[in-house]
């Protein structure tokens, strides 16, 4: 199958990390290179995996697919039933959302649909540079001029029509990502300066030598589902053995740490620790009526069934450190 790979997106691919993807090629390198501000656009496609086209989708995998055996098992793939809440349904449009094979087919059709148009057909025709940065459906465009931004989202629509698929209009936005809101933003506290992608709210902040960088944090939505599930979790399973307890909980927590273990996120790292040992704290409290578990109690247990502190797994000093 030919390459898809090109400088204006990062898929789901092997080896690439989804902490290298929303910053190593994006804004931050675009504002600090060239010294002029940049508007982001966050994009939201509306139940994508579920209204991907299948004439549109096989006509592009036969332009880059010659193998007839390796169609006709996709073609299969696609017509397979669904079952759902015990009934079975062959669904004429979209593949299901988790299934091995969707983000590749997400990538192959949206890189005909969106990177292939925005490198021949949008890029010559805009003032300043644009970038995109992609995760199979999930992307977001930046720009170095805030009226090239207007003008793409004005043809994203169009563009997407045209191919079965449908901007989400209350999701999708503008956002003035800039280092400084200028004076008329800042007194304008509806004006977004931040934006949410992959689990991270991005926002600019100063470095320890005070220049402006691009940074992220775990996004408020993820963290308090995190803490909901942890929460459920020890409801369930309160009256299990400690040591069983304690051994899930590791397990959550480092789970956690590798995916939003990065540099610069380290108080929303710690709040999440804080926040699980008081969720585990309350529910084993409940487990008998006459019992209650002080602070005391509870931080003699965790000496003996201790939970993982926070860490950066992905850290920018230690890859600097090892190359």
């Amino acid at each position: 199958m030919e390459s898809l790979q090109g400088n204006v997106s990062h898929a789901q691919e092997c080896g690439k990390y989804v902490h290298e993807t929303p910053t190593d090629s994006g804004a931050g390198e675009a504002t600090s290179r060239d010294g002029v501000h940049v508007a982001q656009l966050d994009v939201d496609i509306r139940k994508f995996f579920d209204t991907l086209d299948h004439g549109c989708l096989r006509r592009l995998l036969q332009r880059r697919v010659r193998d007839g055996v390796l169609l006709r098992l996709i073609g299969k793939w696609l017509n397979a039933g669904v079952l759902e809440n015990g009934a079975l349904s062959f669904p004429e449009e979209g593949t299901p959302q988790g299934g091995v094979i969707s983000p590749l087919l997400a990538n192959i059709y949206l890189h005909t649909v969106l990177d292939e148009w925005l490198e021949r057909e949008v890029k010559p025709r805009l003032r300043g540079r644009v970038f995109l940065i992609r995760y199979a459906d999930d992307f977001v465009l930046g720009f170095t001029c805030e009226a090239d931004a207007r003008r793409v989202l004005e043809l994203l629509p169009q563009r997407f029509v045209q191919h079965g698929l449908t901007i989400h209009p209350d999701k999708t936005r503008l956002v003035r990502f800039r280092p400084r809101p200028n004076g008329r933003d800042a007194n304008r506290p509806n004006v977004p300066h931040t934006f949410d992608f992959l689990g991270f709210t991005h926002h600019w902040g100063r470095s320890r030598n005070g220049r402006w960088v691009v940074q992220r944090k775990t996004a408020s939505s993820r963290f308090t589902r995190a803490i909901r599930k942890i929460a459920a979790w020890c409801r369930r399973n309160r009256h299990e053995k400690i040591g069983q307890q304690q051994v899930a909980l590791r397990q959550k927590l480092q789970g956690h740490y590798n995916y939003y273990g990065i540099t610069g996120n380290s108080a929303a790292l710690a709040r999440f620790w804080y926040f699980v040992q008081r969720v585990w704290k309350k529910w084993l409290s409940r487990r008998n009526r006459e019992r209650h578990w002080n602070w005391g109690h509870f931080h003699r247990m965790l000496k003996r069934y201790p939970l993982p502190p926070p860490r950066a797994v992905h850290s920018v000093l230690r890859r600097a450190a090892n190359p």
